[in-house]
């Protein structure tokens, strides 16, 4: 069911975008940019190691890349979020989109969806990541509020309609939804209320495994495509992907599987076998 009765059914983003079942996006994590307590001082070895991961991705068969300013601890709420990562994502995005030939997205930590849709706009990349698209959070930055209704009005100001949202439901790396009131079913209907095109589910931080209820919870509460955006690996691909439509998988593809380390290609490519076999087709 769509959970809404207010807004059309919408088309299935991840078709329009990817265009195949099951997309697998892969994670580049930016090492730290300007203003990060980390950053080294030149863009250069940023950029490099970026354009290195996207092209071990693409080679490796995934579809689709989001690119993060993981490096950038201690994240910043999404007031404090500085011009200079808005800069510097942009100038990073677009060679990472030239690079790898495929779909981008954009997620810009912490919960900077505005700052993720100037990026976008400016590097034509397809879709950004929010991870509180709407209600409100304890998270390890603060009191993180939903930004939809002002994301939305922004999207719309700068002509950037054709930039899909990826709206996490039960966000890691917080205390969901303040007093912890609302099934995650509720929270899947509250994204598709504020007009999200794909649903993301996760596990409680950066590498945990989604569960797999918590998948079937948010499918059961929206027709929207719902993707893994949490701890998808090659022992529990064929289960998750059996329910999801597709995922982001990033620690998975690197190497020891840590997620601030390189991707390898060998991960990437048992990964994309097990996918294609679930597309029904051979690797």
């Amino acid at each position: 069911m769509s959970g809404i009765g207010i807004l059309p059914p919408k088309a299935d983003a991840l078709r329009a975008i990817f265009g195949i079942a099951k997309p697998i996006i892969g994670m580049i994590h930016l090492r730290p940019l300007p203003g990060a307590p980390r950053f080294g001082g030149e863009l250069t070895p940023v950029l490099e190691a970026a354009l290195a991961d996207a092209r071990t991705l693409k080679e490796g068969g995934v579809d689709g890349v989001v690119v993060e300013n993981a490096g950038d601890v201690p994240f910043s709420r999404p007031a404090d979020i500085g011009f200079e990562t808005v800069a510097a994502m942009a100038a990073l995005v677009g060679p990472i989109a030239q690079a790898s030939g495929l779909p981008v997205g954009v997620n810009v930590l912490a919960n900077g969806a505005i700052q993720a849709l100037a990026v976008a706009k400016a590097a034509a990349a397809s879709f950004v990541r929010v991870n509180q698209w709407v209600n409100a959070y304890v998270a390890n930055e603060g009191l993180i509020e939903g930004p939809a209704p002002h994301a939305l009005r922004y999207r719309a100001a700068i002509k950037a309609e054709d930039i899909r949202i990826f709206a996490d439901v039960h966000v890691k790396h917080g205390a969901h939804a303040i007093v912890a009131d609302r099934t995650i079913a509720e929270q899947a209907r509250d994204a598709v209320f504020f007009d999200a095109d794909v649903l993301i589910g996760t596990g409680q931080r950066t590498g945990d495994a989604t569960p797999l209820d918590e998948i079937r919870a948010i499918k059961d509460a929206t027709a929207l495509p719902v993707i893994v955006g949490s701890g998808l690996d090659l022992d529990n691909a064929a289960t998750l992907l059996g329910v999801a439509d597709g995922a982001i998988v990033g620690s998975a593809l690197k190497r020891d599987g840590v997620w601030w380390n390189p991707v390898e290609r060998d991960r990437v490519e048992r990964l994309m076998e097990i996918v294609a076999r679930l597309r029904g087709r051979p690797a």
